[in-house]
This record gives structure tokens, C-alpha cells and sequence, in this order.
């Protein structure tokens, strides 16, 4: 692992999104609430909270950060069609939060996944990316991309060539 003991804690946020899609029936379902194992989408959002908690259990070589929050939202995309999973990690610590915030994106992934293969095993999941770090030595990077995964409109990318803020790190 890399010695981060030396680094003072600064607040470090990151936001990943990725999307699963799945046939429009299958859709329809989670948004009707017509899931056999359950509620779906709040056993997704609650994974997601879980695997950015245990990221460093995950990720062999991930150092464990003390998360201050993680906010989740899913949204269906009627175009896919299927649902946008986007994760929002912050911590005051040493160390970045770019693998929690993924980590919750691809467990909630997951886990819609688990919770309707009975209906739909074709459900794909991605792409899954990052779309903002903040804080640290390197300050801010933003996704130089700005389309959503998965449907059009602007995420928090900055259309900054090679990503980050036209007012340089940390603005």
C-alpha cells in the first residue's frame, strides 16, 4: 500500500454513475414495484451505501477511509431503457473517495441485477465511470465528457479540455 501517513486530511468528494439496462417490461416492474425479492430500489441504494463503507474490504490494496457521507440516486432512463445509479462520496481524510464512490455505483448495479435476474437474466450493467474527484493534492478532475451515461444532458463535467475547472485545482 501507499503511505499516506504524512498527507494532512483535507475534504475529498468524488461522483461515479454507471447504468444497468433491461428489457422495458423489466422497467416497468421496478417502477410498479412488481419485484418478487422485494424492493429493489431501496436494497439498491442501501448497497450502495454499504459497498463505498467497505470499499477497502474489496479493493486489495485500498486504504480504509473514514466516510463522512454517501448520497445515492437512481433514476430510471426510459431510453436505455433501465436505471442510472450515481454515488456521491465525501470524507475529510488523507486519501481520495474515487474507488467508494465506484465501489457503491457497481454494488447497487448489482443488486438491481440480483433483484430481477428472475425476470430479465439479458440485463446489462455499464458503463460505470467516474465523473468527479475533489480535494487533495491533484484538486479537482471532472469527466472532460459531459453527456450522461446512458441519456443526453450535462453531468458536473467541465467540457475543460482533459477534464477539471477553468479556474484551476480546487476551484
Amino acid at each position: 500500500m501507499v503511505d499516506v501517513g504524512d498527507k494532512v486530511p483535507t475534504r475529498r468528494t468524488a461522483v461515479a454513475e454507471g447504468v444497468i439496462r433491461m428489457r422495458a417490461e423489466t422497467l416497468a416492474a421496478l417502477q410498479e414495484g412488481r419485484v418478487e425479492k422485494g424492493e429493489a430500489l431501496a436494497v439498491a441504494r442501501v448497497a450502495a451505501i454499504q459497498g463505498a463503507k467497505r470499499t477497502s474490504w474489496l479493493v486489495p490494496l485500498c486504504h480504509p477511509v473514514p466516510i463522512d457521507a454517501v448520497d445515492v440516486d437512481i433514476e430510471p432512463v426510459a431510453d436505455l431503457p433501465g436505471y442510472r445509479v450515481t454515488v456521491r462520496v465525501s470524507a475529510e481524510w488523507r486519501t481520495g473517495v474515487e474507488m467508494e464512490a465506484l465501489t457503491g455505483v457497481g454494488t447497487a448495479l448489482l443488486t438491481l441485477y440480483d433483484m430481477c435476474k428472475a425476470m430479465d437474466r439479458g440485463m446489462q450493467l455499464g458503463p460505470v465511470r467516474l465523473l468527479e474527484k475533489r480535494g487533495g493534492r491533484s484538486g479537482t478532475w471532472q469527466a472532460p465528457d459531459p453527456a450522461r451515461v446512458g441519456g443526453s444532458g450535462a453531468g458536473p463535467a467541465s467540457g475543460v479540455p482533459g477534464g477539471g475547472s477553468p479556474d484551476g485545482p480546487g476551484a
